[in-house]
């Protein structure tokens, strides 16, 4: 009987739960049980996990978040954390362990499959879009329609007062949500890490709108966009996480305050936040989320360890966890070179 633990790390992100049901059901199909580790990597450290059967998880694919809760606990910062993690795999009896998240959890899976041999598998997650190895991360497509929403409506204020409205996105290391539903929402201008920031420009486009006749404008910032001479990130705080991320934000605010002291024009400045990973998830996420966990449930019934599931054109395929992590995916410069056709 195929025993296995299921955890997600990192930040929340619709489409999670499609996931965790998936492998439930995947894994009791082939007479198996699935334990789910609550908090992320804080659960097989501490022992805190609940059983999961197929009849108590089957209607959670509409819901957001997860039902395992999360965290950014890292097994690797605290001394003997690693060896209580693995104490508790071997106590429970677990032939795999299957962590879903992005490249802070993933490292760790791989990390504890390299080092250790813990029987790890993982499962690529983020609504930033920025994993290598797979084309599509679940929860981006949630994400890029909540704030394509949140533009549209944005821009009947933005023209009603005549303004012009920053809106800052998640986006750390790449700009696929700002440039997605900037694109999606006819902004006039977004910034992404990947292009430095070129405030000249974007303020002559929006007084040359301005002057054509356009009474409104719209920007849409990554909160990764780095200010022109600096490579530093804008950041709300100097705390840092148990992964030495520290928290971004703020950018929008200042992109607003140039742009409203360089061309004249009255600017307001919106952070959508954690707005983008809440609610339920796109249908897209659903569809998504269920084949990866499926396949990720597979590959420990087969025994295969040390792979990540990923999304490779229409296909699921399982890659090396070593090749999956460590390298953030950035925008296809081939889009960004479309969607530049807009910013002129």
């Amino acid at each position: 009987m195929t025993k296995v633990g299921i955890l997600t790390g990192g930040g929340d992100c619709p489409g999670l739960n499609a996931v965790i049901r998936a492998v439930v059901r995947t894994i009791h199909n082939a007479g198996g049980e699935t334990l789910g580790f609550l908090e992320g990597w804080r659960g097989p450290i501490g022992g805190h996990y609940v059983e999961l059967h197929p009849d108590t998880t089957d209607d959670i694919i509409g819901r957001g978040g997860t039902i395992l809760g999360s965290s950014r606990t890292n097994p690797y910062k605290e001394p003997g954390d690693v060896d209580r993690l693995i104490e508790n795999f071997n106590r429970l009896g677990l032939e795999a362990l299957i962590g879903i998240g992005g490249d802070d959890t993933l490292g760790v899976a791989n990390r504890l499959h390299a080092e250790r041999g813990i029987p790890t598998i993982g499962c690529p997650k983020t609504i930033d879009n920025d994993l290598s190895s797979t084309d599509v991360t679940f929860g981006f497509d949630t994400s890029i329609n909540i704030v394509m929403e949140a533009i549209d409506r944005l821009r009947t204020t933005a023209e009603s007062h005549r303004r012009v409205m920053v809106i800052e996105t998640m986006g750390r290391h790449a700009g696929w949500i700002a440039c997605y539903s900037g694109v999606a929402a006819a902004a006039d201008y977004f910034l992404v890490p990947e292009v430095p920031v070129d405030f000249d420009a974007m303020c002559d486009l929006l007084k040359r709108r301005r002057e054509a006749g356009k009474p409104y404008g719209i920007v849409v910032v990554s909160e990764g966009a780095k200010l022109p001479q600096s490579e530093d990130f804008i950041t709300k705080d100097a705390e840092i996480d148990d992964f030495g991320h520290v928290t971004l934000g703020g950018i929008g605010e200042v992109v607003a305050d140039v742009i409203e002291k360089r061309t004249g024009i009255e600017t307001r400045w919106v952070t959508l936040g954690h707005l983008q990973r809440g609610g339920s998830p796109s249908a897209y996420d659903r569809v998504l989320g269920t084949r990866l966990g499926t396949h990720a449930a597979r590959l420990a019934i087969r025994k295969e360890y040390g792979k990540m599931v990923a999304l490779r054109g229409t296909r699921i395929v399982a890659v090396e966890l070593a090749d999956a992590v460590g390298e953030m995916r950035a925008l296809d410069a081939e889009f960004l070179d479309e969607a530049s056709e807009f910013l002129r």
